[in-house]
Protein backbone atom coordinates (compact mmCIF):
# COMPACT_ATOMS: atom_id res chain seq x y z
CA UNK A 1 0.00 0.00 0.00
CA UNK A 2 1.11 3.65 -0.49
CA UNK A 3 1.18 5.81 2.27
CA UNK A 4 -1.11 8.39 2.77
CA UNK A 5 0.49 11.86 1.94
CA UNK A 6 1.49 14.20 4.38
CA UNK A 7 -1.44 17.14 3.71
CA UNK A 8 -0.69 21.11 4.41
CA UNK A 9 -2.07 21.78 8.10
CA UNK A 10 -3.61 25.09 8.83
CA UNK A 11 -1.79 26.79 11.51
CA UNK A 12 -3.80 28.74 13.71
CA UNK A 13 -1.46 31.68 14.01
CA UNK A 14 -1.58 32.15 10.51
CA UNK A 15 -5.00 31.23 9.19
CA UNK A 16 -5.92 30.31 5.26
CA UNK A 17 -9.11 33.15 5.73
CA UNK A 18 -9.48 36.22 6.08
CA UNK A 19 -13.77 36.18 6.05
CA UNK A 20 -13.16 38.00 2.74
CA UNK A 21 -14.83 36.77 -0.57
CA UNK A 22 -12.76 35.66 -3.95
CA UNK A 23 -14.40 38.28 -6.36
CA UNK A 24 -17.52 40.59 -5.40
CA UNK A 25 -19.01 40.62 -8.95
CA UNK A 26 -18.83 38.32 -12.32
CA UNK A 27 -16.91 39.92 -14.28
CA UNK A 28 -14.06 40.59 -11.54
CA UNK A 29 -14.58 36.50 -10.62
CA UNK A 30 -14.24 35.77 -14.48
CA UNK A 31 -11.18 37.59 -14.27
CA UNK A 32 -9.55 36.13 -11.58
CA UNK A 33 -9.93 32.84 -13.22
CA UNK A 34 -9.29 33.07 -16.77
CA UNK A 35 -6.03 34.58 -15.60
CA UNK A 36 -5.09 31.95 -12.77
CA UNK A 37 -6.09 29.25 -15.46
CA UNK A 38 -4.02 30.94 -18.52
CA UNK A 39 -0.88 31.29 -15.87
CA UNK A 40 -0.96 28.19 -14.27
CA UNK A 41 -1.46 25.53 -17.69
CA UNK A 42 1.31 27.83 -19.17
CA UNK A 43 3.87 26.53 -16.38
CA UNK A 44 1.86 23.49 -15.42
CA UNK A 45 4.91 21.45 -16.61
CA UNK A 46 7.74 23.67 -14.48
CA UNK A 47 8.13 22.44 -10.96
CA UNK A 48 9.74 25.46 -10.20
CA UNK A 49 6.79 28.15 -10.72
CA UNK A 50 4.31 28.60 -8.53
CA UNK A 51 1.25 30.44 -9.25
CA UNK A 52 -1.81 30.51 -6.78
CA UNK A 53 -4.94 33.01 -6.68
CA UNK A 54 -6.14 34.87 -3.56
CA UNK A 55 -4.02 32.81 -1.30
CA UNK A 56 -2.67 34.82 2.03
CA UNK A 57 1.03 35.83 1.94
CA UNK A 58 1.97 36.36 5.13
CA UNK A 59 5.30 38.50 4.92
CA UNK A 60 6.39 38.98 8.79
CA UNK A 61 6.99 36.14 10.85
CA UNK A 62 5.18 36.47 14.11
CA UNK A 63 2.63 39.05 13.14
CA UNK A 64 -0.69 37.71 11.08
CA UNK A 65 -1.53 41.26 10.48
CA UNK A 66 0.95 41.40 7.90
CA UNK A 67 -0.47 39.64 5.04
CA UNK A 68 -2.15 40.64 1.32
CA UNK A 69 -3.81 38.45 -0.89
CA UNK A 70 -3.35 39.07 -4.34
CA UNK A 71 -5.87 37.75 -7.29
CA UNK A 72 -3.32 36.14 -9.31
CA UNK A 73 0.67 35.61 -8.72
CA UNK A 74 3.39 33.76 -9.91
CA UNK A 75 6.61 32.79 -8.53
CA UNK A 76 9.38 31.58 -10.16
CA UNK A 77 11.90 29.92 -8.09
CA UNK A 78 9.16 28.54 -5.82
CA UNK A 79 8.10 24.43 -5.41
CA UNK A 80 5.05 23.24 -7.26
CA UNK A 81 3.15 22.03 -4.21
CA UNK A 82 -0.17 22.79 -2.49
CA UNK A 83 0.20 25.38 0.41
CA UNK A 84 -2.25 26.75 2.88
CA UNK A 85 -0.63 30.16 2.68
CA UNK A 86 2.66 31.57 1.71
CA UNK A 87 4.73 32.64 4.66
CA UNK A 88 7.48 34.97 2.81
CA UNK A 89 10.23 33.85 5.23
CA UNK A 90 9.96 30.18 4.95
CA UNK A 91 9.62 30.50 0.86
CA UNK A 92 12.97 31.65 -1.68
CA UNK A 93 11.04 35.10 -2.77
CA UNK A 94 8.73 37.12 -3.09
CA UNK A 95 6.05 37.16 -6.25
CA UNK A 96 7.80 38.26 -9.60
CA UNK A 97 4.46 38.77 -11.17
CA UNK A 98 1.29 39.90 -9.61
CA UNK A 99 -2.39 41.08 -10.57
CA UNK A 100 -4.80 42.64 -8.98
CA UNK A 101 -8.51 42.99 -10.54
CA UNK A 102 -10.31 46.59 -9.49
CA UNK A 103 -13.86 46.17 -7.84
CA UNK A 104 -15.79 48.80 -6.06
CA UNK A 105 -14.42 47.98 -2.75
CA UNK A 106 -10.68 46.93 -3.44
CA UNK A 107 -9.71 49.61 -6.39
CA UNK A 108 -8.62 52.41 -4.22
CA UNK A 109 -6.34 49.81 -2.37
CA UNK A 110 -4.75 48.60 -5.68
CA UNK A 111 -3.65 51.91 -6.25
CA UNK A 112 -2.76 52.87 -3.42
CA UNK A 113 -1.48 50.58 -0.22
CA UNK A 114 -1.10 47.33 -2.01
CA UNK A 115 0.86 48.98 -4.77
CA UNK A 116 3.16 50.45 -1.68
CA UNK A 117 2.95 47.10 0.11
CA UNK A 118 4.50 45.30 -3.34
CA UNK A 119 7.17 47.35 -4.12
CA UNK A 120 8.06 46.87 -0.03
CA UNK A 121 8.17 43.22 -0.79
CA UNK A 122 10.10 43.43 -3.86
CA UNK A 123 7.77 42.15 -6.13
CA UNK A 124 8.82 42.57 -9.71
CA UNK A 125 5.74 43.35 -11.79
CA UNK A 126 2.49 44.73 -10.25
CA UNK A 127 -0.33 44.50 -12.59
CA UNK A 128 -3.97 46.39 -12.41
CA UNK A 129 -7.01 45.18 -14.47
CA UNK A 130 -10.25 46.34 -14.02
CA UNK A 131 -12.89 44.24 -16.44
CA UNK A 132 -16.14 46.83 -16.29
CA UNK A 133 -13.88 49.92 -17.34
CA UNK A 134 -14.96 51.75 -14.47
CA UNK A 135 -11.78 52.54 -11.98
CA UNK A 136 -8.49 52.07 -14.10
CA UNK A 137 -7.43 54.88 -17.23
CA UNK A 138 -6.21 52.51 -19.19
CA UNK A 139 -8.19 49.31 -18.08
CA UNK A 140 -4.75 47.57 -17.89
CA UNK A 141 -1.91 48.30 -16.56
CA UNK A 142 1.79 47.20 -15.83
CA UNK A 143 4.09 48.53 -13.22
CA UNK A 144 7.63 47.29 -12.90
CA UNK A 145 9.82 47.73 -9.83
CA UNK A 146 12.93 50.39 -10.23
CA UNK A 147 14.71 50.17 -7.18
CA UNK A 148 12.10 50.89 -4.27
CA UNK A 149 9.44 52.28 -6.85
CA UNK A 150 6.60 51.38 -9.59
CA UNK A 151 7.20 52.37 -13.26
CA UNK A 152 4.60 52.29 -15.84
CA UNK A 153 5.35 49.78 -18.78
CA UNK A 154 5.37 51.28 -21.74
CA UNK A 155 2.18 49.83 -24.38
CA UNK A 156 2.63 49.49 -28.00
CA UNK A 157 0.03 48.54 -30.29
CA UNK A 158 -0.46 45.39 -31.95
CA UNK A 159 -3.48 44.44 -34.25
CA UNK A 160 -5.03 47.63 -33.10
CA UNK A 161 -4.71 47.07 -29.55
CA UNK A 162 -3.39 48.57 -26.54
CA UNK A 163 -0.28 45.73 -25.72
CA UNK A 164 2.23 45.28 -22.52
CA UNK A 165 4.67 43.10 -22.92
CA UNK A 166 5.08 41.74 -18.84
CA UNK A 167 9.78 40.63 -18.61
CA UNK A 168 8.48 38.78 -15.95
CA UNK A 169 6.28 36.55 -17.37
CA UNK A 170 7.75 36.87 -20.87
CA UNK A 171 4.44 37.39 -22.61
CA UNK A 172 2.29 40.30 -23.80
CA UNK A 173 -0.39 40.84 -22.11
CA UNK A 174 -3.95 43.33 -23.49
CA UNK A 175 -7.77 43.32 -23.48
CA UNK A 176 -9.83 42.06 -26.29
CA UNK A 177 -13.44 42.38 -25.51
CA UNK A 178 -13.23 43.21 -22.15
CA UNK A 179 -11.09 39.91 -21.89
CA UNK A 180 -7.35 39.71 -20.54
CA UNK A 181 -5.57 37.41 -22.99
CA UNK A 182 -2.01 36.18 -22.85
CA UNK A 183 0.32 36.17 -25.85
CA UNK A 184 3.83 34.47 -26.34
CA UNK A 185 5.65 36.78 -28.46
CA UNK A 186 7.91 34.00 -29.55
CA UNK A 187 5.61 31.72 -31.05
CA UNK A 188 2.64 34.06 -31.41
CA UNK A 189 0.48 31.96 -29.58
CA UNK A 190 -2.54 33.08 -27.26
CA UNK A 191 -2.60 31.36 -24.38
CA UNK A 192 -6.28 29.45 -23.19
CA UNK A 193 -8.00 29.08 -20.03
CA UNK A 194 -8.92 26.12 -18.64
CA UNK A 195 -12.41 26.27 -20.37
CA UNK A 196 -11.11 27.17 -24.14
CA UNK A 197 -8.32 24.79 -24.08
CA UNK A 198 -10.58 21.90 -23.06
CA UNK A 199 -13.11 22.90 -25.89
CA UNK A 200 -9.95 22.84 -28.34
CA UNK A 201 -9.51 19.14 -26.80
CA UNK A 202 -12.76 17.87 -27.15
CA UNK A 203 -13.44 19.59 -30.75
CA UNK A 204 -9.68 17.87 -31.40
CA UNK A 205 -10.66 14.35 -29.82
CA UNK A 206 -14.12 14.62 -31.67
CA UNK A 207 -11.89 15.23 -35.39
CA UNK A 208 -9.86 12.32 -34.70
CA UNK A 209 -13.16 10.07 -34.42
CA UNK A 210 -14.64 11.40 -37.09
CA UNK A 211 -11.25 10.91 -39.44
CA UNK A 212 -11.32 6.86 -37.59
CA UNK A 213 -14.87 6.89 -38.65
CA UNK A 214 -14.45 7.67 -41.99
CA UNK A 215 -11.22 5.73 -41.75
CA UNK A 216 -13.34 2.82 -40.91
CA UNK A 217 -16.04 2.88 -43.53
CA UNK A 218 -13.31 3.52 -46.39
CA UNK A 219 -11.77 -0.12 -45.18
CA UNK A 220 -15.22 -1.43 -45.11
CA UNK A 221 -16.14 -0.48 -48.75
CA UNK A 222 -12.23 -1.51 -49.75
CA UNK A 223 -13.28 -4.80 -48.34
CA UNK A 224 -16.67 -4.97 -49.89
CA UNK A 225 -15.29 -4.34 -53.46
CA UNK A 226 -12.80 -6.70 -52.50
CA UNK A 227 -15.21 -9.28 -52.11
CA UNK A 228 -17.02 -9.04 -55.16
CA UNK A 229 -14.00 -8.97 -57.24
CA UNK A 230 -13.48 -12.54 -56.04
CA UNK A 231 -16.84 -13.58 -56.91
CA UNK A 232 -17.04 -15.88 -59.77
Amino acid sequence: MKPNPVLPREDPLYPSYDGLPLAENDWQLKAILDAFDVLNLRYLDRPDVYVSSDLLIYYEEGDPRKRVAPDVFVVFGAAKHNRMVYKLWEEPNAPDFVLEVASRNTWRQDLGRKRALYAELGVREYWLFDPKDEYFDPVLQGLVLQGRAYHPLPAFVENGARTLRSDALGLELWVENDVLRFRDPATGEVLQNLAEATATLTEATAALAEEEAARRAAEARIAELEARLREP
